[in-house]
C-alpha cells in the first residue's frame, strides 16, 4: 500500500493519536499506525491535524479596501454602509477582483479552505457579481468559495434591487441574501424575508440573511425568518447572520423565540469580531456586548457557527484571515470559558462551519477530501489560546502552504535557551 502523503502521528481534534493516508485528492485511511510508503511525509508529532477552517459570512467584494476612499471616522455600521455607497462608485472590476485573490492568498496561508461571501447586488453594474465569480473559478482548486447574493441596500428600499438580485442569481451565483432591518419599514423588512425566501424555495437554493444587525430589541425578523423556513420546507438550509437585537429582547420572547428557530433549523452566525466593534455604540454605560444569545441558542440544539464578516474595509479597520482570531473573541464575548466551551469555540470555525455551509465532503474522515491543516499546538483548545502556526496546509491532497517550526531564543543567565508558548503536549512536556 502507499499513498501520495502521509501525514504521521498527528494529534486530531478529539484526542486521538493518528496517521492520515492521502491518495490524490481524497484521505484514505486514518489509522493509529499506518505501515506504507509515501510520495511525501510530513512528521506532525505533537501538533494537531484539524479539518480545515471555515468561514460562513465575509464581504470579499469590500476585503482589503480600507482606506479608500477614506476611513470610517465613527466606526459605525452607518457610516460603514455609507463609506461602501462611495467606494461602489469609483471601485473598477480588476480592484475587486484584486484585492479578492489577495485575500484568499492570505486564506490559504491560514488553512481557511472554504469562504460564503456576500456580495452587493444593489450596484446595476454587478460588477463585484462579475468580479467574485471569476474569483471563484480560479480558486476552486483550493478554496470552496459559496457567494450570497446580497441586496445590501435594501431589497425594497433601493430600487433596482430586485431585479439585480434575480440577475446575480441567474448568474450563478449560489445562496439568496438580505437585510431585512435596513428596509424603510418593519413591514417593508418582514416582507422581504417572505419574498427572498419563496426565490430560494423556487430555485432550490440556500438562505443566509443579514438580520437584525442591531441594537433595536424590537428588530425581530429572525421570527418571520424562522416562520418562512418551516412554511417553505427551507429547513437545515437557512441561517440569520448577526441576530444582533436579540442582545436587547426581552427574555420571555426569547424564551419563545428559540424553541422557534431550533424548531425550523435555522443556523446561527454571529460576527464577534465585527458585532463587538459595531454595536453598542449608541450606548454609554452599561454597554451591551454586541453578540446574539450563543450559549443559549446551542442549549437548544441551534447550530451556531463563528463568522469572520470583514477584513480591512469600511467597517472593519483590523483583521488577518485568522478564523481562530474570530474563535478567540467569540470565546470571550460569549464567556465560554470552560474546557466544554473553549474546545466548542474550535469546532464552531471547523465542524460547525462545515455543517451551515453543507460542505459535506470536507472533515476528517475516510473518503473525505483530503484538505486539512497542522497546526502548532497539542489540541483544539491551545489553537485557540496561541492562534498558533500553520505549519502545513493541505488543499485537495497538495501542501498549498507551509512553515517550519521555530522556538524564540532567550539570551538570559539561568534561564533556558528557547522557549515556546506551548503548555502541555508529548512534544512540549512541562518542566
Amino acid at each position: 500500500m502507499t499513498f501520495d502523503l502521509l501525514i504521521r502521528n498527528g494529534t486530531l481534534p478529539d484526542g486521538r493519536k493518528a496517521d492520515i493516508g492521502i491518495r490524490g485528492e481524497a484521505i484514505a485511511a486514518i489509522e493509529p499506525k499506518i505501515e506504507a510508503e509515501a510520495g511525501r511525509v510530513i512528521d506532525a508529532t505533537g501538533n494537531l491535524v484539524s479539518p480545515p477552517f471555515v468561514d460562513p459570512h465575509f464581504h470579499m467584494d469590500a476585503t482589503l479596501s480600507y482606506g479608500i476612499p477614506r476611513i470610517n471616522a465613527s466606526g459605525t455600521l452607518l457610516e460603514g454602509i455609507a463609506l461602501w455607497g462611495e467606494l461602489k462608485k469609483v471601485m473598477t472590476f480588476e480592484e475587486v477582483r484584486d484585492r479578492a485573490l489577495a485575500y484568499c492568498d492570505w486564506a490559504v496561508s491560514m488553512g481557511l479552505l472554504a469562504i460564503r461571501s456576500h456580495v452587493d447586488t444593489c450596484d446595476d453594474r454587478l460588477l463585484g457579481v462579475e468580479a467574485l465569480l471569476e474569483v471563484k473559478k480560479t480558486v476552486a482548486p483550493y478554496i470552496d468559495l459559496q457567494l450570497v447574493a446580497f441586496p445590501q441596500d435594501g431589497f425594497y428600499r433601493s430600487p433596482t434591487a430586485r431585479e439585480n438580485t434575480i440577475r446575480a442569481l441567474d448568474m450563478g451565483v449560489d445562496v439568496v441574501g438580505g437585510i431585512p432591518h435596513f428596509e424603510r419599514t418593519m413591514e417593508d423588512g418582514r416582507r422581504s424575508v417572505t419574498e427572498l425566501c419563496e426565490i430560494a424555495a423556487e430555485r432550490g437554493l440556500t438562505v443566509d440573511m443579514h438580520c437584525d444587525e442591531t441594537d433595536d430589541p424590537l428588530s425581530r425578523h429572525i421570527e418571520q425568518l424562522a416562520y418562512e423556513s418551516q412554511r417553505l420546507g427551507l429547513q437545515g438550509r437557512v441561517a440569520g447572520s448577526h441576530l444582533t437585537s436579540m442582545h436587547s429582547m426581552d427574555n420571555y420572547y426569547v424564551s419563545k423565540l428559540l424553541p422557534l428557530i431550533a424548531e425550523a433549523q435555522v443556523s446561527a452566525i454571529p460576527n464577534p469580531l465585527i458585532n463587538i466593534m459595531l454595536q453598542g455604540r449608541h450606548d454609554t454605560f452599561p454597554k451591551r456586548r454586541g453578540l446574539t444569545r450563543v450559549k443559549e441558542m446551542q442549549a437548544l440544539g441551534i447550530r451556531v457557527g463563528w463568522g469572520q464578516d470583514c477584513v480591512l474595509d469600511p467597517w472593519y479597520s483590523l483583521g488577518t484571515a485568522d478564523m481562530l482570531d474570530v474563535a478567540f473573541m467569540g470565546l470571550h464575548v460569549a464567556q465560554m470559558s470552560s474546557p466544554a466551551d473553549m474546545a466548542k469555540c474550535f469546532d464552531m470555525v471547523t465542524t460547525v462551519n462545515t455543517s451551515i455551509m453543507g460542505l459535506d465532503h470536507l472533515g476528517l474522515a475516510v473518503g473525505k477530501r483530503a484538505s486539512l491543516v497542522v497546526l502548532d499546538a497539542g489540541d483544539a483548545i491551545e489553537a485557540v489560546r496561541l492562534r498558533p502556526e500553520r505549519l502545513a496546509v493541505i488543499a485537495r491532497g497538495k501542501v498549498v502552504a507551509e512553515r517550519t517550526q521555530q522556538d524564540t531564543r532567550l539570551s538570559i543567565a539561568g534561564r533556558p535557551k528557547t522557549v515556546n508558548r506551548r503548555h502541555r503536549t508529548e512534544a512540549f512536556p512541562p518542566p
